[in-house]
């Protein structure tokens, strides 16, 4: 059903892409939009190792929800700041494209445990996370994307 990497060499083992997701804070997540046009937008994500799934949060209402609820297949692209090679100008970096499904999280506990998670690969900041909470932990909404394929490849731009 997903399509395999033309360029076999430059594949990325599952473990590296796993590390990609785990080690990186944002994608881009791409959605069915209005009208049939794809809709992405940048957001920051939790990989938890635990379950396998990506975890994000946002506001209750838009067009990304709008999209999930009539269309939950979705894709999201991360990848890694990369580097150069001495003398060169192109990039090379570590790009990971994760197909799946997304769901609503209901489980307020589980949504609790994540979302601190997802603060601290930001901040250790104790008094901001629990302000962030205080002011806006009943008008978050949690969504949960369930991996059905994942591919990683090493990139040069050139």
């Amino acid at each position: 059903m997903f399509r395999e990497l033309r360029r076999k060499k430059q594949e990325l083992s599952r473990q590296e892409c796993l590390e990609v997701l785990i080690n990186e804070k944002r994608g881009v997540l791409s959605v069915n939009g209005d009208d049939g046009y794809p809709y992405g937008m940048p957001l920051n994500h939790f990989y938890n190792e635990e379950d396998g799934c990506l975890y994000f949060h946002g506001g209750e209402i838009g067009h990304r929800i709008d999209a999930i609820k009539r269309n939950d297949k979705v894709s999201y692209c991360v990848y890694d700041e990369g580097y150069l090679k001495e003398g060169e100008w192109s990039l090379n970096f570590k790009s990971v494209i994760v197909f799946g499904r997304m769901e609503i999280v209901e489980d307020v506990k589980m949504m609790n445990d994540i979302i601190r998670k997802l603060c601290y690969r930001f901040t250790d900041d104790e008094e901001y996370i629990k302000a962030e909470f205080d002011r806006s932990f009943n008008a978050t909404l949690m969504t949960k994307l369930v991996p059905e394929h994942i591919s990683g490849k090493r990139v040069n731009e050139s």
